[in-house]
């Protein structure tokens, strides 16, 4: 039964993350996505966008990883991608050591290299994963008149070089798709 308990602790901690609030706003622009609206978004992404990831990415992993990637933000919060530090990165290392060690040891190994492969970015897995989750905001933005975009003051040249490489590494057709949408929008 202390397996329950371990498990449950990890699941009510991650009930947090209902609470962190991220820059990105919802489609209609009526309020900010928080950080678990984020990843249960991304991992429909993942499986709606599958037709689209490069050959060999096993999308089952890719939403596992997707599930779990912003997890950490409950101790280090949200950081928008124009203003990611390294402050942040290091936050993000000592929040996933706390709470993947909620659960009992062989499933926060599990998690836990589910996390750093997301974050080096380095397998086909992690790499689609990681085109998602820069895919997802822009297009939030677009959708919703420009959101995070307009609060931060951000130049199309900024959009380009901080979320294009890694979506055009990742998820070549899902960039070849967005990037006429993002010209189109900082023309208009």
């Amino acid at each position: 039964m202390a397996d329950i308990d371990d498990r449950m602790a990890f699941l009510l901690e991650a009930d947090r993350l209902k609470s962190v609030i991220r820059a990105t706003r919802l489609v209609d622009g009526s309020r900010a996505e928080n950080s678990a609206e984020h990843s249960w978004h991304l991992t429909l992404f993942a499986m709606v966008l599958a037709p689209h990831a490069p050959e060999g990415v096993r999308i089952d992993r890719v939403v596992r990883m997707l599930i779990l990637h912003d997890l950490v933000e409950i101790d280090a919060g949200d950081a928008p991608i124009f203003g990611k530090t390294d402050a942040q990165a290091e936050a993000e290392l000592a929040a996933a050591d706390r709470i993947f060690a909620l659960l009992p040891k062989p499933q926060a190994a599990e998690f836990r290299a589910l996390w750093d492969e997301f974050e080096a970015a380095e397998t086909p897995d992690a790499i689609f994963a990681k085109a998602l989750d820069r895919f997802q905001p822009p297009n939030l933005n677009l959708a919703n008149g420009g959101g995070s975009w307009s609060d931060y003051d951000v130049t199309e040249a900024q959009v380009r070089t901080r979320v294009g490489p890694g979506i055009a590494r990742g998820a070549p057709d899902l960039w070849s798709w967005l990037s006429p949408r993002i010209a189109r929008f900082f023309a208009a």
